[in-house]
């Protein structure tokens, strides 16, 4: 593979086209060269490195398996590898990447655009063999497929993840005027606008730290408990609940933010209809109280109770029946077996979603910003550094390692209270029980708190999408579909189907861009939670903390940050597809690797033991055994992943271009212009999409089958 990526494919990038489609060229075209020719005829002698490391590889894979196979295989791919990155950081567009290099080395004829498909290639090529190398070395027991996962997953979380966010990040250790400061750090995040307390004593407001703290630990808790009890109503209380329920609290994870926003400030703003009645009912005169911590409270919670109830589902459907009727054959009451034995196997999933929620609070941009009011948190505080007049990067990267600090905090107790405790409820013996029915006094708590809030969230939703018919909201509620025909007209020429309106371009681009991000998220998120439940390795932590970095660090960051890092060679895809593509991929990975995770910790490990005793290799055990009991979680993984990936608007607010407009920057224009019925009526199209690709990806995916029977029809 790493010969036909210096043979068959250009080596460099090609500007403003695919470079798949200038192979034909790559012999004769400088451009279009391939890394043969490159390194021989055109001047770039430093790619001979990487051709030798294949060549030292390939030396090793002639050996038969062993150490010494296995050391020839680390050098060739460590020398390519090492060789081919050095070089492309170090030479640019320009020549040297480095004013230094210039002074000591003199100035380099030479120069080089970012890689293309034939760098690669190569540069996976060579990654691979040096992990098969380590694997020959005695690591990862020997295991090819685990040792290239590895050192693969880690090395994709490394490129973009951590590289783009501590070049962000590095932005705090250095002045206004460049030079780099250790004490700079200390005064920007210790600033008062940041820490104070004045609040408590009678001060206006404290500190957007302890503000965006005290916002997080609200939200997780509040978005947890109802997650866990529309699970439990969903699996365990009534079935004629689940289709309502899958319906209703899957609304707010597949609309733009804003519109959850706009919703409660139409039923709870200045002039919103609570506030009216209020007004008509008992005089009490309108005001702002929903702005501010409230607002952006019970927003959240709207927004991030269905990611919490996609965790919990897939837990509470895995608590094995068997365990739950041994409990009440020992005569245990329903109650108590419910409080010693169901509750406590939902640790996992509990701790997962929690986190999850303490996250996505912090990082969370659209809800501050429409109904925040005064209420500052570190994620606009973060923007408003970074597009607003000041431009103070040092101050937004200050900020950012708040976040980050918050984040590993959370994390850390988190699993310091679950610790190496068992939550094994799906092992390989029979498990044909029927699933416990709730206690009566937790059933009745569970309705009483999550009907209400499913009623709470229709009436929110309708309020806000009655916007996208109406002639002009607050003053002409004329019935019209013009803001449909606006948006997504469709017309027929002369030539056949003519997309007329405006929203097409964007429509087509959005869907197609997270069709391809989604089962790539999906997949590698399940790799990753699979590595880390079933495989032991070095830096396991770090690997662990890589992958949930893209929550701890807000949108807004992550996309500035990407601008950062592959604006230039060696990865200059800026204003390509491909980068929103990656930035839809990594921020919404951290989900698919918690909710794999928490599923995981369910699986005995014996299932994975039967398959190896039967000579099965780890990918026939993860395709055969471990994938189908994984279901729940895998759609979990995909259904967010995609709609995030649709209505995502701070990480890709810098990366669209012209040719690459998404449908929430589209509707962030008509909201800029005031023309709130288009945008409305693009979020409803939005939802009935999403809505659909959520049923065909249900559908597609199937349900995890346990062996178990259903419940006794009554009377029998």
């Amino acid at each position: 593979m790493g010969v036909l990526g210096y043979l068959v494919f250009p080596w460099y990038a090609q500007q403003d086209a695919n470079g798949l489609l200038a192979v034909g060229q790559v012999f004769s075209s400088e451009q279009a060269a391939n890394g043969l020719m490159q390194a021989a005829l055109f001047g770039r002698p430093w790619l001979w490195l990487g051709l030798a490391g294949l060549v030292v590889a390939g030396l090793g894979a002639c050996l038969p398996a062993g150490r010494k196979q296995g050391a020839l295989l680390v050098a060739g791919g460590a020398l390519g590898l090492v060789a081919l990155l050095l070089s492309g950081f170090a030479i640019g567009a320009r020549g040297w990447a480095f004013e230094w290099m210039n002074t000591s080395l003199g100035e380099l004829g030479a120069r080089q655009p970012g890689m293309g498909w034939g760098g690669f290639v190569v540069l996976s090529a060579l990654l691979v063999l040096l992990s098969f190398g380590v694997a020959r070395r005695g690591f990862f027991k020997g295991d090819l497929f685990v040792a290239a996962a590895v050192v693969g997953c880690g090395s994709l979380l490394a490129l973009f993840i951590v590289f783009p966010v501590l070049k962000a990040l590095s932005a705090a250790f250095f002045l206004e005027d460049g030079p780099f400061s250790l004490a700079v750090v200390w005064e920007r995040i210790a600033h008062e606008r940041n820490f104070s307390l004045s609040c408590l004593a009678g001060g206006q407001r404290c500190g957007v730290a302890w503000n965006t703290l005290f916002l997080g630990l609200m939200t997780a808790t509040s978005t947890t408990l109802l997650g866990t009890f529309m699970a439990l109503m969903a699996e365990r209380a009534s079935r004629r609940y689940a289709r309502p329920l899958n319906i209703v609290a899957l609304l707010p994870i597949i609309t733009p933010p804003f519109v959850v926003g706009l919703g409660l400030i139409l039923l709870f703003g200045r002039a919103g209809v609570f506030n009216q009645f209020l007004e008509y009912a008992f005089g009490i005169t309108p005001s702002r109280w929903f702005y501010g911590w409230l607002g952006v409270w019970v927003a959240q919670t709207f927004a991030f109770t269905p990611i919490a109830f996609m965790i919990m589902r897939g837990v509470v459907q895995g608590v094995a029946p068997s365990l739950e009727e041994a409990a009440q054959t020992l005569r245990a009451s329903p109650h108590r077996t419910f409080m010693t034995v169901t509750l406590p196997l939902l640790k996992p999933g509990l701790a997962n979603a929690f986190l999850v929620g303490f996250i996505e609070s912090m990082a969370d941009f659209g809800n501050p910003i429409v109904v925040g009011g005064q209420f500052s948190v570190l994620s606009t505080e973060i923007f408003f550094a970074i597009v607003g007049a000041q431009y103070d990067q040092g101050r937004a990267a200050s900020l950012a390692w708040i976040l980050t600090f918050f984040a590993l905090t959370v994390f850390a107790i988190q699993r310091g209270l679950l610790g190496k405790q068992n939550f094994t409820t799906v092992s390989g013996k029979g498990d044909a029980g029927i699933a416990m029915p709730l206690p009566t006094g937790v059933r009745r708590v569970v309705h009483s708190i999550a009907l209400p809030w499913m009623a709470f969230t229709l009436i929110v939703y309708l309020f806000a999408l009655a916007g996208g018919f109406v002639q002009t909201w607050g003053r002409d509620y004329t019935i019209t579909l013009a803001h449909f025909r606006t948006a997504f007209s469709v017309e027929w020429g002369e030539f056949g189907v003519v997309w007329a309106g405006t929203a097409w371009n964007s429509f087509f681009t959005t869907l197609k861009l997270a069709a391809i991000s989604a089962p790539l998220t999906a997949t590698l998120g399940i790799g990753i939670a699979w590595l880390l439940a079933r495989t032991e390795f070095r830096g396991q932590g770090a690997f662990e903390f890589a992958a949930l970095l893209a929550f701890a660090i807000p949108g807004t960051v992550l996309g500035v940050s990407y601008i950062l890092a592959f604006n230039v060679p060696p990865f200059e895809l800026t204003g390509t597809a491909l980068i929103i593509v990656l930035c839809f991929m990594f921020r919404n990975l951290p989900v698919g690797v918690r909710a794999g995770t928490a599923a995981f910790k369910q699986l005995d490990r014996s299932l994975d033991e039967a398959s190896v005793m039967l000579r099965a290799g780890s990918v026939q055990t993860l395709r055969h055994v471990v994938l189908p009991l994984l279901k729940p979680a895998l759609v979990a993984a995909l259904v967010y992943s995609f709609v995030r990936a649709i209505t995502t608007v701070s990480a890709v607010i810098f990366l669209v271009t012209a040719e690459n407009e998404l449908a929430t920057t589209y509707i962030i224009g008509r909201v800029g212009n005031g023309d709130y019925g288009v945008a409305l009526a693009y979020c409803t199209v939005l939802i009935v999409l999403m809505s659909a690709s959520i049923g065909l990806i249900q559908l597609l995916v199937g349900d995890r089958k346990l062996g178990r029977r259903g419940a006794a029809p009554a009377g029998h």
